[in-house]
C-alpha cells in the first residue's frame, strides 16, 4: 500500500497529471471513473488567486466523487504562496501540490515552476514553510533539473522529504528539454533507492502504454506513475493499465460508439460547468485522441474543432456513430 499523508492508496496507483486546460472537474470526473486513483488540477497561479482573477478562482471547483484531488499551486513568492494555501483550503482538498516542474516561459521567467531549479534553496525553504502552514499533505511535482548539468534530484527530493513533502513526483526530463527527446527513468530510480527516502516517488514522463508503465513499476521499482499526456482523450488509459497488471493481457479497446458516447459526455459536462462558449472551446483538444485512427475522419474533425455551437458538435458526434457504430479502431 503507499500513502500520501494518511490516504491509503492502492499498490503502485495511478495518477493523473496537472495539465493546463486539461484536468478540469469534467475531464478529472472521467478519468476517475477509468481508473484514476488520485486526481490533480490544472495548475493554479498564486498571484491570480490572490488577485481574484475569475479563471484561477475556477479552478478550485472540486467535487466529492473526485476524490482524492489534490489542487496543484505555483508561485515564487513566499507571501502570496502561504495566502494561496488559506484560499485552498477552503476548497477541501486532500492534497496540496507545488509545481516545480512547469517549462513554460510565462511562468520561468517568473521564478516559478522550472523556474525555480535555478535556486534549490528557495525550492527547499518554500516547500518547509508551506508544510508548516497546512495541515493537509504537501506534495511536489518537479522535474531533473534545469539542465543535463545541473541534475541534483536525488539530493533535491531527500531535502523535501526532511522538510515534510509526504509524496514527490518527478517529471523524466530537465527544464531545457522541455518535452522533446526521451524521458530519463533513471535518475528517477535513483530517488527511490536511495536509503533515506521514505515518501512515495512517482514516476512522470513517456508513460504511453501498459507496457511502459509496468516497466516503471518492475524495472525501475516506483511507487506510481503519473500519467499525463497520453489520457488526453482516451481516459480508458487507466483502466488499460490496470487490466494489463492484473491480467497480463491488453483490455478490449473501446468501440467508435462507446468513443462517441465518451465525448458526448465530455462535451456536455464542460459546458454544464463552463458555459456553452467556454465547454465548446476547451474541449476541442481532446477529439482528436477521442477518434484517432478513424480512416477517413478530417470531414468530421474539422466540424468538431472548429464549431462554436454545441449543437453542431453534437451533430457531427452523430454522423460518426451513424457512420461507425460498434467498429473498432484498429491498432496503430
Amino acid at each position: 500500500m503507499v500513502k500520501i499523508g494518511n490516504i491509503e492508496l492502492p499498490d503502485f496507483p495511478l495518477l493523473l497529471a496537472p495539465m493546463e486546460d486539461v484536468s478540469d472537474p469534467p475531464f478529472r470526473a472521467l478519468c476517475k471513473e477509468n481508473g484514476a486513483d488520485v486526481v490533480y488540477t490544472e495548475f493554479i497561479s498564486s498571484e491570480g488567486l490572490i488577485r481574484d482573477a475569475a479563471k484561477s478562482v475556477m479552478k478550485l471547483d472540486i467535487y466529492e466523487k473526485e476524490r482524492p484531488v489534490g489542487i496543484q499551486i505555483f508561485g515564487a513568492n513566499l507571501d502570496s504562496m502561504l495566502k494561496t494555501v488559506e484560499i485552498v483550503e477552503k476548497s477541501n482538498p486532500d492534497i496540496i501540490d507545488i509545481n516545480f516542474g512547469c517549462p513554460v516561459k510565462k511562468v520561468v521567467s517568473k521564478g516559478a515552476g522550472a523556474g525555480i531549479l535555478k535556486d534549490i534553496n528557495l525550492m527547499v525553504s518554500l516547500t518547509e514553510a508551506m508544510v508548516k502552514h497546512t495541515n493537509l499533505p504537501v506534495t511536489v511535482k518537479t522535474r531533473l533539473g534545469w539542465d543535463h548539468d545541473s541534475i541534483r534530484i536525488v539530493e533535491v527530493a531527500e531535502r523535501l522529504q526532511d522538510v515534510g513533502c509526504a509524496a514527490i513526483s518527478i517529471h523524466g526530463r530537465t527544464r531545457a528539454q522541455m518535452y522533446k527527446g526521451d524521458a530519463d527513468w533513471k535518475p528517477i530510480a535513483k530517488v527511490k533507492n536511495n536509503q533515506r527516502m521514505h515518501i512515495p516517488v512517482f514516476g512522470n514522463g513517456d508513460i504511453t502504454s501498459p507496457e511502459r508503465a509496468m516497466e516503471m513499476r518492475d524495472s525501475y521499482g516506483l511507487d506510481g506513475a503519473m500519467v499525463g499526456r497520453a489520457s488526453i482523450g482516451y481516459p480508458w488509459f487507466f483502466n488499460e493499465v490496470k487490466h494489463y497488471f492484473k491480467t497480463g493481457e491488453h483490455l478490449a479497446k473501446p468501440t467508435i460508439a462507446q468513443r462517441v458516447e465518451m465525448a458526448r459526455r465530455h462535451l456536455q459536462m464542460a459546458i454544464d460547468w463552463k458555459g456553452p462558449v467556454l465547454g465548446v472551446f476547451e474541449t476541442r483538444r481532446h477529439y482528436t485522441n477521442y477518434f484517432k485512427g478513424i480512416p477517413h475522419f478530417k470531414e468530421y474533425r474539422m466540424k468538431m474543432v472548429t464549431s462554436d455551437d454545441a449543437k453542431d458538435v453534437f451533430a457531427a458526434f452523430d454522423e460518426v456513430e451513424a457512420k461507425f457504430g460498434n467498429a473498432i479502431i484498429p491498432e496503430l
